[in-house]
Formats: C-alpha cells, structure tokens, sequence
C-alpha cells in the first residue's frame, strides 16, 4: 500500500472514529425512553421521556388514563422534539378556541350533552368573552353602521343551537371593518378587537395569558414565567404558564390579565394600558390587590374586592349559557339580591338531590368547598346552583372558589335597609353600601 493510500485510509478511521465518536455522545445524552400506556387509547406514548416531571394537568385528567396526546395531539412515539410536536392541536395550547372542539371536545368530554353540562365549547363560543359582540354592537352603532344596539356580529361568526329568548340573538356573523366605514370603526377594528377568548394577549408583565379555555383555566405569573418541574420549559423565557394545570379556583388575578389593564381611548380608538401598577417584583399580595382592583378612584362594595370574580360571576355567565347576547347586562344573572334576598323575600334556594347534578360535579372539581346531597343552596334567577354559598345551620355561607375562605353572608331581611320594591338591581345597592377601598 502507498504513503497516501496509508494516509486516506487513516483519515477515513479518524473520520469514521469522529463519527461514531459525536453518536455514542448524542446516545449517552439521550434520556432513556418513558413509556406510558394510557387506558382510554391503550397505545403507547413516550413524550415523558423529555417532559418528565411536568405537573399531571388535572385531577380529573389523570395522565394514567388520558395520556398527553389525547389532548395535545402530536407523534408520541417520536424522541426528536420537532416530530414529536408535528400536529399538535393549538401548538402548545390545545384550549384554543380554533382547535378546543378537536382537543378539548374529543370523545364529548367537553362538546356533549348540553342536559348534562358537557356543551363548554358551544357555550363558551356563543359568550360575550369569545363574541365581544356587545362592543362590536355599541360602535357600529355609534358611527351609523346599524340602526340599534342589537348584536348582528362577533369577532368569529357563530350560530346558538338554544331555543329563541327575548334576550339574545340566533347568530352573529363575523365582524371586517370595510374601507367604506367611518375611520373610528376601521381604529375600532385594527385596535380594539384584543378583548376577547381568541385574541393573543400582550406580551408584557401582567397581561400574560392563554387563549380559549386556558385564558381562564390555566393561571399565569405577572411575570410570565414557569415554575413548575418540566425540565425542557424554560424558567427564563416570559409567555409560559406557571404550571402545567387546569384549575376553576380562578383567583381575581387571573382576570385581571385581560380586566383591569387600561381604558380605551374613544376618540383615538386605542387602548390606553395603565400606567400605576408596581414592577412584577414589587407586588406583594396585600397591596397588589388593593392597587389593581379595577380603576384606582372607584368606588366598590366590600365582596368587591375582598372576593375573587369567580365567586359572584358563576360559570353560565362568564362561560356563556349557550345563547347568543347583545351585552354584558342580558348575559349577567347574579346580582347582590341572589345571595342578600330583599327585605321581603330571603335568596331563592335549592336542595341538591339527584347525585348527579353539575354543581356536585363542579364542586368536586374545584376542590376548596365541600357540597353533598341533601345541602341547600343559593340559586339564581336563571336556575344556576351556586353550590359555594351553601345554607349552614342557621346562616348563608360562602366558601371562595380560589381559597376555601368561608363568609358568612348577611341577608338583608329583618334589617334597617332603605331599598324600594322596584329598585332591586345591583346598582341601586352601590348607592349605599360602596366604600373607598383603603390605601394599599
């Protein structure tokens, strides 16, 4: 053999040696593979080869039984991360309001017997969060594009599949600003359409969030970071959740991720964000909730700002009931007299006797109050159990969805109260019960 063959052949060992050399160190980084079989789809996932330690979702999504692809979507059997999430529903968001029927709605979990409580796609799509019709209505109608207030479009087209109401409308049809339109419409649609299920938030400290059933479901930091036990999400990039769960103890800071960040600027069409809230890293918890409740010169009643959202707005209103509103007000049912009464009649109740009614379900979901049958609760006009605020003993109590705080819940019966018979709505209440909320 030659002086050069020797020497290709030699550079050909040292190549091939490189070679094997940078496999068996991809090979040795590579984590051994995770296999689990979930019982619903039996077929086997390895996506906790990388993902392990991410928090279980749910409860009642238990990854023994749902796996991750059964809502996510993707190749579970692929070890390299782009394969793996090629078709995944939503990208990492499978609640998506474009892909939650798919995801979310897969085997009728959540887009099935509306009896049962199972229709939470079709609600949520046909609510004034997913529609912002409301909004889109009073503009149009402002600069002459209709002739009322009522809702004739959404931000996405939707049709109600609930008998007709007094009250709400049959569809919408999706909302274009038309180069013919008045210039404060156009400003309305290229500025103010953020307000809704579907829109991506602002990627800044406290407007971080998810879309679709996530915006509500599944809580984010002012800051945006994850802290939770999945190795492979970062802890420095902002935009993430703070873990990998679902929850309906919703506490009030997750609404004001979209809530209570600004105005909006009529003249100029724009949202204008606030300005006085403290650095991420400032804002202790006292404080904070004083500082971001709502507008800094209001004036609010004490269940205002001492409860969370989610413990007066119940999940018909804020999730929609299936029909399709004009506006806030024909979508709200609370109001203070459903858990206060009158000074004539005590709050409406109701006894929990079929074991399989929602709101044994939805307290079994939530975790932080307790309901079996046989308790009574509050209901509201519409028919909704509020099953937090429960008849206990001799008092209405209130139990916080987010906390298990417990209140115990004056009636205005056999009190001093000045109301009069025909002036019941919450705003009549203001009138006398609103208080300066104290300094932070």
């Amino acid at each position: 053999m030659s002086l050069r063959s020797e020497r290709t052949v030699a550079a050909a060992a040292i190549v091939l040696a490189v070679v094997l050399l940078a496999a068996w160190g991809r090979q040795a980084r590579q984590p051994a593979a995770k296999q689990i079989i979930p019982t619903l789809t039996n077929r086997p996932e390895l996506c906790l080869t990388c993902h392990d330690g991410i928090e279980e979702i749910s409860a009642s999504h238990p990854v023994a039984a749902f796996g991750c692809t059964t809502c996510h979507g993707g190749d579970g059997l692929a070890l390299d991360a782009d394969l793996a999430h090629t078709g995944m529903y939503g990208g990492r968001n499978p609640a998506d309001l474009a892909v939650a029927d798919v995801a979310c709605g897969g085997a009728k979990c959540h887009s099935g017997d509306p009896a049962a409580g199972r229709d939470h796609i079709q609600r949520v799509n046909t609510s004034i969060q997913a529609t912002y019709a409301g909004a889109i209505a009073q503009v149009r109608h402002t600069f002459g594009a209709q002739p009322d207030l009522t809702a004739r479009m959404g931000v996405h087209a939707v049709q109600s599949d609930r008998p007709p109401s007094a009250e709400a409308v049959a569809s919408l049809a999706a909302f274009v600003a038309h180069p013919t339109d008045p210039p404060p419409l156009q400003q309305f649609a290229a500025n103010c359409l953020t307000c809704h299920l579907a829109a991506q938030p602002i990627a800044a400290p406290y407007f971080y969030r998810a879309t679709g059933c996530a915006a509500c479901h599944v809580l984010y930091d002012t800051d945006g970071l994850y802290r939770g036990g999945d190795p492979s999400i970062s802890r420095t990039e902002p935009g993430h959740a703070s873990a990998h769960r679902l929850t309906t103890a919703i506490p009030y800071s997750q609404c004001d991720h979209c809530h209570n960040r600004g105005n909006y600027n009529l003249p100029r069409m724009a949202f204008i964000a606030r300005t006085d809230l403290p650095a991420p890293a400032d804002a202790d918890a006292p404080a904070r909730r004083l500082a971001e409740y709502y507008q800094p010169i209001g004036q609010f009643t004490r269940c205002e700002w001492e409860l969370d959202c989610v413990d007066c707005h119940t999940a018909q209103e804020a999730m929609g009931d299936g029909h399709i509103y004009s506006n806030q007000a024909d979508a709200q049912d609370t109001q203070c007299l459903t858990c206060h009464g009158t000074l004539s009649e005590p709050p409406k109740l109701a006894t929990i006797t079929d074991p399989n009614d929602i709101a044994l379900r939805q307290a079994q979901v939530n975790g932080k109050y307790a309901l079996q049958v046989g308790d009574q609760v509050v209901v509201t006009e519409r028919g909704e159990k509020l099953g937090h605020v429960r008849w206990s003993g001799d008092h209405l109590a209130l139990t916080m969805k987010a906390t298990g705080q417990t209140y115990r819940v004056p009636l205005v019966q056999g009190t001093a109260c000045e109301q009069k018979p025909d002036e019941q709505a919450s705003r009549y209440c203001h009138a006398c019960h609103d208080h300066e909320l104290p300094a932070p």
